[in-house]
């Protein structure tokens, strides 16, 4: 379920429409209706306030069917000290494995984004042969990302020109298809390990 959908349902639940709702936060019924769609995030504060108010905590609304752990590990990376070698077909592949030398496997994975549903009307009338938003996504969010099996743990590793991001998963993926999150991944056909 995603964040949008457990605020929908958490306020359902407490029994408030969208307006009553956003009267109690002190914001738009629009961004509530942002935020039930996918068309957005709250801030921190907003954050707050939301858990109090409906009785949930951060965490049950942030966490992807308990797919992600919570320590996530931001490092700086230079993608241009890499190159291409051996299995590696991008530079994204030869940084993820410098950084990963003792995985057991490292799966390469093609990210979509989940589209809100006013995306997905409006990709199928008015563009259905562009792809715009998942053009304009692919563009925004560049790099490589990638499945690290190590140790018995598996872990979702993004790589941009800047930056390396690891989170763990906590329930084990086995399927070549998954959605973590506003993503979905396949496994691409090649691995790197």
């Amino acid at each position: 379920m995603t964040f949008g959908e457990k605020l929908q349902e958490s306020r359902k639940r407490a029994g408030y429409s969208q307006e009553q709702f956003a009267e109690k936060l002190s914001v738009s019924r629009s961004a509530v209706a942002k935020w039930e769609t996918g068309g957005g995030m709250p801030d921190i504060d907003n954050l707050r306030a939301i858990s109090q108010l409906l009785d949930v905590s951060i965490d049950y609304l942030l966490d992807d069917d308990g797919r992600l752990d919570f320590s996530v590990v931001k490092e700086p990376v230079d993608i241009n000290a890499f190159e291409k070698t051996g299995k590696c077909r991008s530079k994204y592949d030869a940084a993820v494995l410098a950084k990963y030398p003792d995985a057991d496997s490292i799966s390469p994975l093609i990210r979509e984004k989940v589209l809100s549903k006013t995306e997905r009307v409006l990709e199928w009338t008015v563009m259905p042969s562009f792809g715009l938003f998942n053009a304009a996504d692919q563009i925004d969010k560049y790099g490589g990302n990638y499945l690290v099996e190590r140790s018995g743990r598996q872990y979702l590793v993004s790589v941009t020109k800047d930056f390396i991001t690891t989170s763990e998963i906590v329930k084990k993926i086995t399927d070549k298809k998954f959605v973590i999150g506003k993503n979905k991944y396949k496994k691409a056909g090649y691995e790197l390990i």
